[in-house]
């Protein structure tokens, strides 16, 4: 897994108006905690955060996080937006360290072309998104790819049969 550079900033406005008005000046009110560190709090530029979710390959968001000119490895773990507007409203971002394992959600994409599909005019149902892994960060995989291309009618393909790299265990039921 990949991480991305990010610039935070200590914040220490906390009251609803003072919050208001750090989103209408292009900064995203967030949180940094976990790893044993006590909680800061912090802003993040809009359109910074912006670009890096739109071009995430996952899920699940590493970064570098440089906050004052300290460094943290974290994982975003939860965005909240505006439920009209669709707009950032608060970050939670958990520090994690490079070398502890870790549980995060991969997507899970197809690859190929069913021969159910392509011969037999059938149709691929694709039910699983995503799964949850645990392992080291360096070793887990921006996403899993299911190959469908021997599938015929009929068959299912279940998570055992997906290849993960070494290190990395699936969360989930095999026979799922």
């Amino acid at each position: 897994m990949k991480s991305v550079a990010l610039e935070a900033f200590p914040r220490s406005v906390k009251k609803r108006n003072a919050v208001k008005k750090l989103r209408a000046d292009g900064r995203i009110p967030g949180v940094l905690y976990g790893g044993g560190l006590e909680s800061l709090d912090v802003e993040i530029d809009v359109k910074t955060f912006g670009d890096l979710v739109k071009n995430a390959t996952s899920e699940a968001l590493l970064v570098d996080l440089d906050c004052d000119g300290k460094k943290n490895l974290a994982l975003v773990q939860e965005v909240q937006h505006h439920p009209l507007s669709g707009d950032f409203l608060h970050v939670d971002l958990h520090t994690v360290k490079e070398d502890a394992p870790a549980t995060v959600y991969v997507p899970v994409e197809s690859t190929g072309e069913a021969i159910g599909v392509k011969v037999d005019g059938g149709l691929l149902e694709h039910i699983l998104f995503r799964v949850r892994v645990r392992g080291l960060l360096k070793d887990i995989p921006d996403m899993l790819v299911a190959d469908v291309s021997t599938m015929e009618i009929g068959h299912t393909l279940h998570i055992k049969d997906l290849e993960v790299p070494d290190g990395v265990e699936i969360m989930a039921n095999a026979d799922s």
